[in-house]
């Protein structure tokens, strides 16, 4: 009988450091150091062999394996973000009232949208970096998830409800996603 199984090698850049502990996976370059937790993958083995992580399992079914090539690139992501970063441009659209958008403390105050008089205010997550330059916000960090989720969330906070977006296209939108080089 053949046993069905699932081996992925991930070959770890110059300049990192891993550290597995149990399931989770420690990542470590110039920009800073990333953690992440896979503990909900029961059926994959995380290890450490000579430069390379091995993530290993035995009778993976569709939903395993699917999982499983996630938490690859999971990694990979990581792997980036702590060589490079990643930035997320968003832009300030306003036809008739100005938009005012200011960053305090851990989160982005948006005043102004469509004449409303309340302050629309928008998380930060930990670790990432908001500037606002004139008609652009920059969203900046090593995890991608942490800086796609605030980007999001700035997005998602200027959503309009009840108007007709052809006409009413007020609002801040990401239009770019880059790896810092």
């Amino acid at each position: 009988m053949q046993m069905v199984s699932f081996r992925e090698e991930i070959q770890i850049p110059s300049g990192i450091t891993v550290n597995i502990d149990g399931k989770t996976v420690k990542v470590k370059g110039k920009k800073g150091e990333l953690s992440r937790d896979f503990s909900f993958a029961k059926f994959l083995t995380i290890s450490l062999e000579d430069g390379k992580i091995i993530l290993e399992g035995s009778f993976l079914g569709r939903r395993e394996k699917a999982t499983a090539y996630s938490i690859v690139k999971h990694i990979k992501n990581m792997f980036t973000g702590v060589q490079n970063g990643y930035r997320y441009y968003l832009k300030i659209i306003f036809t008739h009232f100005p938009i005012t958008v200011k960053v305090v403390n851990d989160e982005v105050q948006i005043t102004n949208l469509i004449g409303e008089k309340n302050v629309r205010v928008a998380k930060i997550m930990p670790g990432v970096k908001v500037t606002v330059k004139g008609e652009d916000i920059v969203v900046e960090g090593i995890d991608l998830e942490k800086v796609s989720q605030t980007a999001a969330n700035i997005e998602t906070v200027t959503k309009i409800r009840d108007f007709d977006r052809r006409i009413f296209s007020d609002g801040i939108y990401i239009y770019k996603k880059e790896v810092i080089s």
